[in-house]
């Protein structure tokens, strides 16, 4: 199979799977189920593209199933996250935040916004296409700091989340900000260690010697994770949501504890 057929294939179930979501939303399905269809939809992309017999892409098989497994592991953590917590009741306020700035047209503007998250889930799949495609043979110094870097990247995510969702369980924290644990040491340690995984797909693909020329356009993973993540759909209106919601608190937080890098936190 050529590589241009693989990911022409992806594109066009990626589209229709986010197309499945819109619909659902509109006709009054909680949003949160958009994001647990994307981050299904990102590992099942990667893991497909991974292990996908691609004419004239040599690769390591081991490197192949690793990157495939690792793939998998992330997508199934966040995605049985975002859904459990979407069951549960919660939903996702950035997307009312949109709904609300896109007013009368939001189906139409909610349409082109999951289609833009369909190409980024093909992008992100495609790095994950290429770190699986490194063609050194066997595993190298590279592919060890890697796994180190994403399965830190996963743990990392699902300590942030728990510690959020044992801070809310606690009737004494109603309608407290929460700074406990990592939250103390960012205000979206789960965005944070969401970027990092990226940054391990990377490491792989680039690999020991820096000499597989794909490998370099890996790094289009961590950088647009950081970017859609701090300055696009993460960040800004989850923080403009706080904000109205916890006013003067939230701008303490915000002075004593970083947005996204990890740090020691200020003084108020």
């Amino acid at each position: 199979m050529p590589a241009a057929v693989a990911f022409a294939a992806t594109a066009i179930i990626l589209s229709l799977a986010m197309t499945t979501a819109w619909a659902a939303v509109t006709r009054g399905a909680k949003s949160g189920w958009v994001d647990t269809t994307w981050s299904f939809l990102v590992g099942a992309a990667g893991v497909a593209l991974a292990l996908a017999p691609i004419r004239d892409w040599p690769a390591d098989p081991a490197r192949q199933r690793l990157v495939a497994a690792l793939a998998a592991a992330w997508s199934l953590r966040l995605g049985l996250h975002i859904a459990l917590r979407t069951a549960r009741g919660a939903d996702d306020p950035r997307y009312a935040t949109l709904r609300r700035e896109w007013g009368a047209g939001w189906r139409g503007e909610l349409f082109r916004f999951l289609q833009i998250q369909a190409a980024a889930a093909l992008l992100l799949a495609g790095a994950i296409f290429l770190a699986a495609r490194n063609p050194t043979p066997g595993l190298a110094w590279t592919d060890a700091a890697g796994i180190v870097i994403v399965l830190a990247a996963i743990a990392g995510e699902g300590i942030a989340d728990a510690q959020l969702a044992r801070f809310r369980k606690e009737p004494s924290n109603r309608g407290r900000i929460c700074d406990a644990g990592l939250w103390g040491l960012s205000r979206h340690p789960n965005y944070f260690f969401q970027w990092l995984g990226w940054t391990g797909y990377a490491a792989i693909a680039i690999g020991t010697g820096g000499d597989y020329p794909w490998g370099w356009a890996a790094l289009a993973g961590p950088v647009f994770m950081y970017w859609i993540l701090v300055h696009a759909s993460g960040i800004p209106p989850l923080e403009a949501h706080m904000l109205r919601e916890r006013g003067e608190a939230y701008r303490a937080y915000q002075r004593r504890v970083n947005a996204f890098w990890p740090g020691r936190p200020r003084s108020d």
